[in-house]
């Protein structure tokens, strides 16, 4: 059976014959959150119920790089290099710094604490956007249940003064964030409530040049499965988990592919001396598979 599966011929170039999916680990419980270090040469990602952030090196293999990770979820990277991540533990959002030390960038809105930030982006202006639904605090699966005392938003801080803000209020349960390559539109997944099936969709935001957004209509409907996490190609195609695999949105919202996963996946990054590599975390292993295509993220 082919490993993949293209509904635009376009996508066809987008893939190599020969460059299938491969399983670089395994044995992990629920894996989330992979971020590209180009200049350490290894992928960051969270094992999310066991606690820590684990390590992949090409030619190496795995390695533990934080335990206890604080049920760490998602990453990404600044501007300046710096690791950001979201914990569902201590519900809050840290930024290590280059030392070694961690910095609590956001644990709180308005006097109450923030539910379980799951998904982070950092703009060109050094913004940083976050996701906050409820899921680490509703089992203790991947943190520890508790009561929760916000509604399930999109944030914005500014890292010059600290100061947040909340950027989309109208959502389920927001899970997923990307921008686009030219940071005119942001894309967020809607995943919605927990143990219930709905929405499973991805809305976009018109960002404005202050920043604020505009818009919020449906973009695409996964299926099988949702948009967990995602991210954009040079091209602006959007590639997503899903049930099946990893699914390439086109621009203007159709589906031109996917990529199969053995696994249930749960988001994706690109990496690689190219950024060509596309990583794929997917329940208890991780994959990676060479595109013919690279991503954007900076650094």
């Amino acid at each position: 059976m082919s490993f993949y599966q293209s509904y635009d011929p376009v996508f066809d170039t987008y893939v190599l014959g020969n460059a299938p999916v491969k399983q670089l680990a395994t044995g992990f419980d629920w894996t989330e959150g992979p971020v590209w270090f180009g200049d350490a040469n290894c992928l960051l990602f969270s094992d999310i119920p066991n606690n820590r952030i684990m390590r992949w090196t090409p030619g190496e293999g795995i390695s533990t790089y934080r335990l206890p990770s604080n049920f760490a979820n998602g990453h990404t990277r600044d501007r300046e290099g710096r690791l950001i991540s979201c914990e569902h533990g201590t519900r809050r959002v840290t930024r290590t710094e280059h030392d070694g030390t961690i910095t609590v960038i956001a644990d709180s809105f308005e006097g109450k604490r923030l539910n379980s930030p799951n998904d982070v982006v950092v703009k060109s202006d050094g913004t940083i956007w976050f996701t906050d639904p409820h899921y680490g605090i509703m089992t203790n699966y991947e943190g520890f249940q508790s009561a929760q005392e916000l509604p399930c938003h999109v944030y914005r801080i500014d890292p010059s003064d600290g100061a947040m803000q909340a950027m989309v209020t109208d959502g389920n349960c927001p899970n997923g964030l990307a921008f686009t390559p030219d940071e005119t539109r942001l894309m967020m997944a809607d995943t919605g409530r927990m143990f219930k099936g709905d929405p499973t969709h991805i809305r976009a935001f018109d960002v404005g040049v202050d920043g604020r957004l505009s818009g919020g209509e449906v973009f695409h409907e996964i299926n099988p499965g949702m948009a967990d996490g995602f991210r954009f190609d040079t091209e602006g195609n959007l590639w997503s988990s899903a049930a099946d695999g990893v699914h390439c949105i086109g621009p203007d919202g159709t589906l031109r592919g996917k990529i199969l996963v053995p696994e249930l996946v749960s988001n994706v990054c690109f990496g690689g001396r190219g950024k060509h590599v596309l990583y794929i975390t997917a329940t208890t292993s991780l994959y990676a598979i060479a595109l013919n295509r690279s991503g954007v993220q900076t650094p």
